[in-house]
């Protein structure tokens, strides 16, 4: 038995996609769960100040552990001083994050170049013995220029599309959609359009909100109207892609993914760079948002699922580092 500390980047996460992701590597990955004394901990928020750190005797049984993981989103920024990072850290508190081993992670890009501090941070709390998996080509290159071992293993959320299962997504257009929005990449233009291309297609349409400000958004473009709006929580979304033959389109990544899972068809808008490298690498099903007009002819044709790239064997390898 080993124990493992995991940060979990959907614990004050405004973004149901971070515990999509989260929800992946238990799926994905039960040995890291089965066996082990697993102590969960947070991302977003800072674990304990500098303080509690020097008089809490108990820190210590978070900080001497056998593995640190972290996983998934866009947790590796090339500037990490910015006041809201998804991995809370910072160099002069870093005792309970020290040798974390990144699970499927990408990469942020909010400057030109890593700078100075965010490359003495990296360097202070990445593990440097272990192999770390990331989601594409982007976060590798980051990762080995650091210094790092890496590999890529795809995002986790992607494990388990293997040919056989894709395979069971259906090849033609079902009666129902389910879709998505993300409020703050808005090109109202082409998000209206999208949704009335959805509407005009389909008998019942539903608009799964993967963060409440999407929710207002959707009121704003002015296209609500006949539209089922379902919870802004994974547990309701799971309910209503488990109840029976729906499609996916949206501009969320991980909403549709997270379709992909329950063997749903599912078109992915393309809106930023990381749909682009992971179609590149994975060909997950998507179109870019500029080619709007290629939505309808996309929905109405009849084509197979293919995910393609992703080396099981190599994922495989990574997870038997640790011999749990």
């Amino acid at each position: 038995m080993k124990k493992v500390v995991i940060f979990d980047t959907s614990i004050g996460s405004l973004n149901m996609g971070d515990e999509i992701i989260n929800r992946s590597i238990k799926k994905n990955w039960k040995e890291l769960y089965k066996d082990n004394y697993t102590i969960i901990m947070p991302s977003h928020t800072p674990t304990f100040h500098g303080w509690q750190n020097l008089i809490m005797k108990r820190n210590k049984a978070y900080s001497d552990v056998d593995f640190k993981f972290i996983c998934g989103t866009n947790l590796l920024y090339t500037n990490m001083l910015r006041p809201e990072p998804n991995w809370n850290i910072f160099l002069h508190n870093t005792k309970n994050v020290r040798g974390t081993i990144c699970i499927g992670v990408g990469i942020g890009k909010n400057s030109k170049r890593v700078n100075l501090y965010t490359r003495a941070l990296y360097k202070k709390v990445l593990n440097k013995e272990f192999v770390h998996s990331v989601r594409d080509d982007a976060a590798l290159k980051l990762l080995q220029d650091l210094g790092f071992k890496a590999v890529n293993t795809g995002c986790p959320t992607l494990w388990g599309l293997t040919p056989e299962f894709c395979k069971t997504i259906p090849t033609k257009k079902s009666n129902r959609a389910i879709f998505t929005l993300t409020c703050y990449h808005a090109d109202i233009e082409k998000d209206k359009k999208m949704v009335e291309i959805i509407k005009k297609n389909y008998e019942e349409v539903y608009f799964w909100p993967q963060t409440m400000s999407d929710l207002d958004y959707i009121h704003s473009l002015g296209v609500a109207e006949g539209v089922n709006v379902v919870a802004p929580n994974v547990e309701s979304y799971d309910e209503i892609l488990s109840a029976g033959d729906i499609d996916y389109i949206g501009n969320r990544l991980h909403g549709g993914i997270f379709s992909l899972q329950h063997a749903r068809r599912t078109i992915i808008i393309g809106i930023d760079y990381r749909v682009d490298e992971m179609k590149k690498t994975f060909s997950i099903p998507s179109m870019k948002r500029e080619n709007m007009e290629e939505l309808d002819g996309l929905i109405n044709s009849e084509w197979q699922t293919e995910i393609n790239g992703i080396d099981f064997e190599a994922i495989e390898k990574w997870k038997a580092q640790f011999k749990f």
